[in-house]
């Protein structure tokens, strides 16, 4: 039930939204079972967390290899950056200290235009 709430999620979701949402179909399923099956599927690569700032994170499903974000501390509001900013974030970082980075998950805190 977990695996459907995150797969078929509009986006992000924190682990109380998966709760309140598991709990209409099992009611006796608490938190700490919601965050070791969360944790499960980050081992997997099924889905990413976003730290939203503090203890706070967002879960997502991932299809495809590169993730990243652009998380405002103010409102908590989530922007997806498409792969190819990281991909030349990554280039640069082998050009420049011949290190080969693997940027599978990103996120970049800051002010969001609507909060400045």
């Amino acid at each position: 039930m977990i695996f459907s709430v995150v797969r078929h999620s509009k986006g992000h979701i924190t682990a109380s939204e998966i709760l309140e949402n598991v709990k209409k179909s099992y009611p006796f399923i608490d938190l700490s079972t919601v965050y070791r099956t969360l944790d499960m599927y980050k081992q997997m690569h099924l889905i990413s967390s976003t730290n939203l700032g503090g203890e706070s994170y967002a879960y997502e499903w991932i299809d495809q290899k590169g993730h990243h974000h652009l998380v405002c501390k103010i409102c908590e509001n989530i922007t997806e950056l498409n792969e190819t900013f990281m991909d030349h974030l990554s280039a640069e970082i082998d050009e420049k200290f011949g290190f080969q980075s693997d940027i599978e998950h990103f996120a970049i805190f800051g002010t969001c235009e609507k909060c400045q």
